[in-house]
C-alpha cells in the first residue's frame, strides 16, 4: 500500500523528460502557447482525491475480450470552469459517475465540446508509458479557442492525468496488443439557451481499457473503403482540423452506407478534384514510385485545415525524415493520381493512422462504382509494418528511454 501511495503521488521526472530532446519535438502546427491563459489554468498541486469504496470497484475484464470504449475504469478526473467564480476551479479525482447536466446545457443543444484520445501502454518491463501527450494537450486548447471554451496549461492536465493512472493502474492491460485508452473532453455547461462563448464548462478524463480497434481479420487482410464524392466531411475555413464531436456524428450516416455495402470505413474526399483527406476517422499515407522513378511516401498537408493534426500522422512523419529511406511528402493528392499510379502498377500502399487503430492497411476502395484493389498486403517489406513495429516498440518499452514515451513512476 506504501509502494502504491508512492507511485500515485510521483509524477516526478516526466516533465523533465516531456522537455528533452528537442529533436523529436515536432510541432503539430498548432497554437497551444498563444491561447492559454496561464495564470487562470487549474493547478495539479490542488488536486484532490476521492477514492472508490470496495462496492464502487469493478470487476477487469479479461485482455481477450476487450473491445474499444465498452469498458471504463474505476476512477474519473473532474474540473469545473465558472466565470463567475473566478475560472478554473481545484481539480478532483473520484470514482466513476454519471455525469448531472441542466437541459439548457450548451453541449446538448449547440455541440459545444471538445475530445482527445491518447494511451497508456503497459511495457514489458512492467513500467507504464504514456506516448506524446504534449501534442494531445496542444491539440486540445486549440481547439477549446475555436469553440469557445476554457484554456489551460497542458502540462497541469497530463500530471493530474498521470495520477489518475496511477491510481487505476491495474487497468492498464498486461498485454502488448492492448492498452490503456485516455479520454479528455471538455464541454460547455452553461445553463443557458443561446450560442455564445460557455462561462462555465467541465473538464474530464475518463479511462477505458481496449484492444486493437479493428478485428483480426480486416488487420489480416486490409481495410475496404467507400469514396462517395457526394460526401464531404471538411471544408477550408471549417472544423476539420479540430477534434470535436460535431465532425463525427454527421459521418455516421455514410459510414453506415459503407457498411450496407460491404465496406468497413469511408474514404473521404473533397471537391471537383477528389482530393484525398482521411480515412474514417483516421490520417492517410500513400507509398509510391513517383514520375521521378523513387520511392515516396505522401500524406496530406495540414495547410488548406481539412484534416486532423494527428500525433501518429506526426510521428510517422518524424521517423520517416529520421530514417531517411525514401522521399517525404506532405501535400495534395487526388483520386485521378491514385488511380494513375495504381494502373502502372507504381501505387505500392496506402494505410490509414491514428491513436485508436496506431497503422491500418487499406486494400480496397469503391471509388464511383470503380473497384480499385490496392496492393498493400502483397507488397515483401510494406512500410506501414515498419512504422507500425517501431512505434509500438516506443510505446511498450522495447525500445527503451525513448522521448516519446512518457513513463509513470
Amino acid at each position: 500500500m506504501v509502494q502504491l501511495r508512492r507511485q500515485m503521488l510521483c509524477c516526478g521526472n516526466f516533465l523533465n523528460q516531456l522537455q528533452s530532446n528537442v529533436r523529436w519535438s515536432s510541432s503539430l502546427q498548432i497554437r497551444d502557447k498563444k491561447v492559454i491563459q496561464p495564470e487562470r489554468s487549474f493547478k495539479y498541486a490542488d488536486l484532490s482525491v476521492r477514492l472508490a469504496g470496495l462496492e464502487q470497484l469493478q470487476p477487469k475484464p479479461d485482455v481477450s475480450a476487450l473491445s474499444f470504449g465498452k469498458y471504463f475504469t474505476d476512477h474519473m478526473l473532474k474540473i469545473f470552469y465558472h466565470e463567475a467564480l473566478g475560472g478554473w476551479q481545484m481539480p478532483e479525482i473520484t470514482p466513476f459517475e454519471s455525469l448531472v447536466l441542466h437541459p439548457a446545457s450548451k453541449v446538448l443543444h449547440y455541440a459545444i465540446e471538445l475530445f482527445e484520445g491518447f494511451k497508456a501502454y503497459r511495457g514489458i518491463d512492467g513500467k507504464i508509458r504514456i506516448f506524446r501527450p504534449e501534442l494531445n494537450m496542444e491539440r486540445m486548447n486549440n481547439s477549446a479557442s475555436r469553440t469557445g471554451l476554457p484554456t489551460f496549461i497542458g502540462e497541469e492536465l497530463i500530471k493530474c492525468c498521470c495520477r489518475l493512472i496511477s491510481i487505476d493502474q491495474e487497468w492498464v492491460p498486461h498485454s502488448i496488443a492492448s492498452s490503456l485508452y485516455i479520454r479528455p473532453t471538455l464541454i460547455g455547461i452553461d445553463p443557458t439557451l443561446g450560442v455564445a462563448s460557455s462561462e462555465s464548462a467541465l473538464l474530464y478524463i475518463i479511462l477505458s481499457p481496449v484492444g486493437s480497434y479493428f478485428k483480426k481479420k480486416e488487420q489480416a487482410t486490409g481495410l475496404s473503403l467507400l469514396a462517395d464524392p457526394q460526401y464531404t466531411r471538411a471544408w477550408p475555413g471549417g472544423c476539420g482540423n479540430y477534434k470535436v464531436g460535431s465532425n463525427y456524428g454527421p459521418t455516421v450516416y455514410v459510414q453506415r452506407e459503407a457498411t450496407e455495402r460491404g465496406l468497413q470505413q469511408v474514404l473521404w474526399l473533397y471537391g471537383e478534384d477528389n482530393e484525398v483527406t482521411e480515412a474514417g476517422t483516421m490520417n492517410i499515407f500513400m507509398f509510391c514510385i513517383n514520375d521521378e522513378g523513387e520511392k515516396e511516401l505522401i500524406t496530406p498537408p495540414l495547410s488548406n485545415r481539412l484534416i486532423l493534426p494527428g500525433v501518429t500522422r506526426n510521428s510517422i512523419l518524424a521517423l520517416a525524415r529520421e530514417w531517411n529511406q525514401f522521399k517525404v511528402s506532405e501535400r495534395k493528392f487526388c483520386m485521378s493520381e491514385v488511380c494513375q499510379l495504381l494502373s502502372e502498377n507504381r501505387l505500392l500502399e496506402l494505410f490509414g493512422v491514428g491513436t485508436a487503430c496506431i497503422i491500418s492497411p487499406i486494400s480496397y476502395i469503391e471509388f464511383v462504382g470503380r473497384p480499385l484493389h490496392i496492393p498493400t498486403m502483397k507488397q515483401t517489406n510494406p512500410v506501414y509494418k515498419m512504422f507500425l513495429k517501431h512505434l509500438s516498440d516506443i510505446q511498450y518499452g522495447i525500445i527503451p528511454d525513448h522521448p516519446w514515451a512518457i513513463p509513470i513512476e
